[in-house]
């Protein structure tokens, strides 16, 4: 249960200078596109308990601490597997419910896979998190031994400077040995979108890593100052939507880094069925990279189960 079987994984296309080069982004335009997603009365009641269920199967439920420990890992991947309580479930109507996947450092890798027995992805974060500046040969190694070990997917972090310094052709070469390092494990693009200045440079650095052959593209290690923002987003659904229709490929998205309540979580979903179709509301093409946001989803489904809000002190994992 790893990954959608019929789907078509994206291939590397080929590095298209012509239009990269003439991408323009209308920041007004987005501006006011992120706005009327932000302002909107959320669903209510029974959808909006359907939307968070379906919010909880995307989450890439995370870890990624200095101080992780195996025990702490543990308990995650055990409450990826099991996410909401038992009589929750029932009264929901719902079974085998779990997250999208676990996301860990490569250390912690083993740990996840004692647990999880192949039952849910491992999504490893790879070529020198979050910063990604090692030598390119430590990086793919980096990658190589975390697919070795059994992550069935990699969250590359790419070199900002290709970006800043419009170095396109670099930053193509770069994905493209990332992708292939990964073989069959799946390859997620963090862009780190807080670092790269402009949206155009978001959309450019987007379809460069699509045209590599990247299989997600992701917002953020969580560790930049701004991390995932609905602006941001909304520009990289827009390349994602574009490139389905230039070249048929799907390629998935994932928001990470401050993506802490139910509330902005379904802001998310929308802006993903709204831009791309409920297709794409589906774990192997949309992921939410989070820790605390399960908690604040269990408190919401608690309070529509039995009418009470749950203290979050009663939640302490994640």
């Amino acid at each position: 249960m790893t990954h959608n079987s019929a789907f078509k994984r994206n291939e590397a296309v080929g590095l298209d200078l012509g239009w990269v080069n003439q991408i323009k982004v209308n920041r007004n335009a987005s501006d006011r596109r992120a706005a009327s997603l932000a302002n909107r009365r959320t669903v209510k009641k029974e959808y909006q308990a359907a939307w968070l269920i379906k919010a909880l199967q995307c989450i890439d439920l995370t870890t990624l601490g200095g101080d992780d420990t195996p025990g702490r890992v543990e308990r995650l991947c055990m409450k990826a597997m099991r996410p909401l309580r038992t009589d929750l479930m029932e009264a929901l109507g719902v079974s085998n419910l779990t997250t999208g996947a676990v996301c860990v450092y490569h250390e912690m890798i083993t740990p996840a896979a004692k647990i999880l027995q192949g039952r849910l992805p491992i999504a490893a974060v790879s070529t020198a998190f979050p910063a990604g500046l090692a030598s390119m040969e430590t990086k793919v190694r980096e990658i190589e031994l975390s697919v070795a070990a059994g992550a069935t997917e990699i969250d590359i972090v790419i070199t900002r400077q290709h970006v800043l310094m419009g170095n396109w052709q670099a930053l193509y070469d770069e994905m493209v040995a990332y992708r292939k390092a990964c073989g069959d494990a799946h390859v997620k693009a963090i862009l780190a979108t807080g670092d790269l200045l402009t949206l155009e440079n978001v959309a450019k650095a987007s379809w460069v890593c699509m045209m590599a052959g990247s299989d997600f593209i992701k917002t953020s290690t969580g560790k930049e100052g701004v991390n995932a923002t609905i602006p941001v987003a909304l520009t990289m659904v827009r390349t994602i939507r574009e490139y389905h229709e230039q070249y048929g490929f799907q390629v998935g998205f994932k928001p990470a880094g401050g993506v802490a309540t139910s509330k902005s979580a379904l802001q998310y979903l929308t802006l993903m069925k709204e831009e791309l179709g409920r297709e794409w509301l589906e774990p192997h093409l949309f992921r939410i990279g989070a820790s605390s946001l399960l908690t604040d989803i269990e408190r919401q489904l608690e309070h529509y189960v039995t009418g009470n809000y749950s203290a979050n002190h009663r939640h302490a994992q994640p």
